[in-house]
């Protein structure tokens, strides 16, 4: 088997941040038309150091994707990422193996790319003030997302190590780092959650009418998005397997009705409502689909064939 290796550096060089939120919107419809094929995600708790989330997904004139993304929160005190993966592509007609890549570079652009996506969709077009919690991986992706979709004068940057949100607000000349996450929500248009929080870190008397919030965050059996915000607004997720409870699903949301959330989606097949005021306060929780790396890392494949960028290897 020849298989094509992709690095982190090849993932970012390959992927178009707007051909990316292009993809992801076409999968969000496919998804609810129930075209994706995508078991509910598996785990493999390690002991107390961390786990491992199997996540397959396929769908007719794709090749499949399976990724395999660890888990380990330690690892930040080693100078590595507390979130590592790979993505593994099989041919369509064969099963054949056809390209492995870097995961964790596919991760961070479809996590944020369908966070900026549910903006577009459900933030109020006046939004002018962004405000991320969050500076480390999520929070430099969703730095260079979001401002493709609104026109942001005011970037606050919150995190819980302030010289870490300096270094991200340094890299945009409208963001600027602020002391508190608090600081950081009252007054914003659109805020977005980018940490691996076990514990809620905003609340709802920080929002202002009309704000949407984004949270990317996954650290079951916590989570840091927190119950009493979810109620006041309404509420938008990729799936409503969602709904379950971990591995499958959120934690934040496990137990409620699934009734009660809309998925992306409906919104873009014009199936159900976005928003529908001004004044709503509309939230987008993701529990992370497949349908997100498959649709991530066929796009990266095909455009690594066209130029010719990788490194074939034979298995």
């Amino acid at each position: 088997m020849d298989i094509l290796m992709l690095t982190e550096e090849d993932v970012q060089n390959l992927l178009d941040p707007d051909s990316l939120l292009g993809v992801l919107a076409e999968g969000f419809k496919s998804l609810s038309e129930g075209k994706v094929v995508a078991p509910p995600r598996n785990e493999l708790r390690m002991g107390k150091a961390g786990f491992v989330l199997g996540m397959p997904a396929w769908q007719p004139q794709s090749d499949a994707a399976i990724k395999l993304v660890s888990i380990f929160h330690a690892n930040q005190q080693l100078g590595l990422p507390s979130h590592l993966a790979l993505v593994c592509l099989l041919d369509e007609q064969t099963g054949t193996p056809v390209s492995i890549l870097n995961g964790t570079a596919i991760t961070a652009a479809r996590t944020a790319g369908a966070a900026a996506l549910s903006t577009r969709l459900l933030a109020r077009a006046n939004a002018s003030v962004l405000a991320i919690l969050g500076a480390g991986v999520q929070g430099v992706a969703h730095v260079k997302m979001l401002p493709r979709v609104r026109d942001f004068r005011d970037i606050r940057i919150a995190a819980r190590t302030f010289s870490h949100a300096q270094q991200l607000a340094a890299t945009l000349p409208q963001a600027r780092a602020v002391a508190s996450f608090e600081e950081a929500v009252r007054g914003a248009d659109v805020i977005c959650l980018c940490t691996s929080s076990g514990t809620p870190i905003i609340s709802a008397n920080w929002l202002s009418p009309g704000a949407h919030i984004t949270s990317v965050g996954y650290a079951p059996p916590g989570g840091e998005l927190d119950r009493s915000v979810i109620k006041q607004g309404n509420l938008f997720v990729e799936t409503r397997l969602a709904f379950e409870p971990p591995p499958a699903g959120c934690s934040e949301l496990s137990g409620l009705d699934p009734t009660t959330g809309t998925e992306l989606g409906e919104v873009l097949l014009a199936r159900r409502p976005g928003r529908q005021s001004n004044l709503d306060i509309t939230i987008y929780k993701a529990m992370g689909h497949a349908m997100e790396d498959m649709v991530t890392a066929n796009l990266v494949y095909q455009r690594a064939r066209q130029q010719g960028v990788g490194q074939l290897v034979k298995l």
